[in-house]
């Protein structure tokens, strides 16, 4: 049906990245041919080194001059795809870097607009005012704390310089306090030994572990 009443799709249009493509092929096909008129003015070149002047050697000669000119016609060819794929390239990373910046453009706008919403809702004179009320707010925790820490039944007039001398000739007194030991208590006294055996005692006991107390003598009547 479709050979009959056409078709209603198009076929996609070559992007540049195809045509790039397709004249790479180009330049690659025209590149062999240049090769093989190369081997062919080689091979008509050695023929001319070893023949004689004469109508043969002409005949060699023109072919060679035509081969020659074909090499250069297709050098030719090819150095122009060569630029046009280097063209398209060109324009293919313009295009590209054009992308990217439509991109990046787009993305500031984005950001521009999210950016205007966000600083409707901010007050710069409700920062400024919380700003003030903490650091008021530090300004009496500071006040409180130095009226915790505050020292009582001292007098005002203190010096400090003064509770320092009088801590220095407090160790004055100190040290010279440790000196003055009596002489009895700094000398140790030799004393005698306890004994440490238990003496020994003659003492008879009774049934019940009792001393028996001695008999005393009768006295005479």
């Amino acid at each position: 049906m479709n050979r009959l009443f056409g078709s209603t799709k198009r076929a996609p249009k070559p992007t540049l990245n195809d045509a790039i493509l397709s004249t790479d092929e180009r330049v690659d096909a025209v590149e062999v041919k240049v090769k093989k008129l190369d081997a062919e003015l080689t091979r008509y070149r050695d023929q001319l080194k070893k023949m004689r002047e004469g109508p043969a050697k002409k005949t060699v000669q023109q072919k060679a001059i035509r081969v020659l000119k074909q090499k250069k016609l297709y050098e030719a060819q090819r150095d122009n795809l060569q630029q046009q794929s280097f063209n398209m390239e060109q324009a293919q990373m313009t295009t590209e870097n054009l992308r990217n910046v439509m991109a990046t453009v787009d993305a500031m706008q984005v950001a521009n607009k999210e950016m205007k919403k966000q600083y409707k809702n901010v007050n710069l004179d409700k920062i400024d005012q919380l700003q003030d009320e903490m650091e008021d707010l530090m300004e009496q925790a500071n006040e409180v704390q130095e009226t915790l820490g505050r020292s009582y039944n001292l007098p005002d007039d203190i010096d400090e310089a003064d509770l320092e001398a009088e801590l220095d000739a407090l160790g004055d007194e100190l040290e010279f306090e440790d000196e003055e030991v009596p002489s009895y208590l700094q000398d140790t006294l030799d004393l005698p030994k306890a004994s440490e055996q238990e003496p020994k005692l003659d003492v008879k006991l009774d049934e019940f572990g009792l001393p028996i107390a001695a008999e005393s003598p009768m006295k005479a009547q």
